[in-house]
């Protein structure tokens, strides 16, 4: 599986990709978790949900948002944007978004909302 990672301010935010990034800016606040995302599909549903830190339970945010997008029957998507503290996604996190679709941005933003990544899965 391969990642194309792109600088932040190389591309401006649609306002369908900035209401990602903010979703799972208020997910994360809400909650208090170390991290938060977001997904659209293909009809413009959007899915929200934050890391599981638990004893029996370890989930990253964006795998946790792609488990909530599946019960919900989703079919394909557009984009995923995860907000906290890393700057890169792991090889796990583009596995599981490959699953689902190709060639889709994830923004990785700051917990300001900042985008510092963007990677086409």
């Amino acid at each position: 599986m391969s990642a194309e990672t792109n600088q932040p301010g190389q591309a401006t935010l649609s306002a369908e990709d900035a209401k990602l990034v903010t979703l799972a800016r208020a997910a994360r606040a809400r909650t208090g978790a170390a991290e938060a995302a977001a997904l659209r599909d293909t009809t413009g549903r959007t899915y929200v949900a934050v890391a599981v830190d638990l004893p029996s339970l370890r989930l990253p945010a964006l795998a946790a948002v792609v488990v909530v997008a599946l019960a919900s029957g989703v079919a394909d998507v557009e984009a995923a944007a995860v907000v906290g503290v890393r700057s890169t996604l792991s090889a796990d996190d583009t596995r599981v978004i490959a699953d689902l679709a190709t060639g889709i941005p994830v923004y990785l933003a700051a917990p300001d909302g900042e985008v510092r990544a963007t990677v086409v899965v």
